[in-house]
This record gives structure tokens, sequence and C-alpha cells, in this order.
């Protein structure tokens, strides 16, 4: 079992992973089962191939991600990480608030869940329509 510091670490490997624009880095973290959920879509993206073809959808373009952390910590077993994501889509900068929710078992990321306001996210983005990931 995964002491609070560890589950900690692993998340910050995350941030450093997803600042790096190492997107296999960051499918490695997440556990074979593992998924991401945005809370403002119906269902998550499950296992490493989903999530594979979900964060290539989100990322397309990125020159940059840099995610700020703001808080971090863990409660009850879950990592909490309040943060601002600035990030460059096709030469187009955009930032957003977001708190995200982990959980961690040895090591790996199996659940991580997102809270943020998807329109903020678009116009981030220069998206006047959402992207594809119903993949």
């Amino acid at each position: 079992m995964d002491t609070d510091e560890a589950k900690l670490a692993t998340a910050i490997e995350m941030v450093e992973a997803w600042n790096k624009l190492d997107w296999d880095r960051v499918i490695d973290l997440f556990a074979e089962d593992g998924l991401l959920h945005s809370m403002m879509e119906d269902e998550p993206t499950v296992g490493r191939p989903a999530l594979r073809r979900r964060i290539q959808a989100l990322c397309d373009g990125a020159t940059e991600v840099r995610i700020e952390l703001r808080n971090a910590g863990v409660i009850n077993g879950a990592v909490f990480l309040e943060r601002v994501d600035n990030f460059v889509i096709n030469d187009r900068a955009g930032s957003m608030p977001v708190v995200g929710v982990l959980e961690i078992e040895d090591g790996l990321v199996q659940a991580w869940r997102e809270y943020y306001d998807r329109a903020t996210l678009l116009r981030g983005m220069g998206l006047e329509r959402d992207f594809v990931h119903d993949l």
C-alpha cells in the first residue's frame, strides 16, 4: 500500500510528465485499466489505449503545457491537486483553473477525476466546437 507521500510523489511525477509533453510517461503512470474522467462528460476514458487516444486528441498541436500547482495534498487516501493549466495549442495560449482528484495504487493512477469549466477550456484552446474524443 502506498504511503500518502508516495501517492503525492506519483502525482507530482505526472504533472512533470505533462509539463515536459512526455505523453508516453503520462500513459505509463496510469494503471492498465486506469481511468480519466472529466466530470463534465458523461463517460470516463478507461484503459491505456483509450487514454493514449484521448490525450493525443486533447494535445494535438500542443507546443507547451505548464501546470502550476497551487495546492496539493492527500485526503482520505486521494491526492487533490488545485492548479492552473497553462498551454499553447496551435499557437494559441490559454489557461484554465482545475482541481484534479487522483486515486493512486502501487505507484500508478487508478482514477483521475477532473473538475473544470469546459467552456473555459475550449475558449482557451481557441475552439468554437468541442474536440472529438469519442475514441
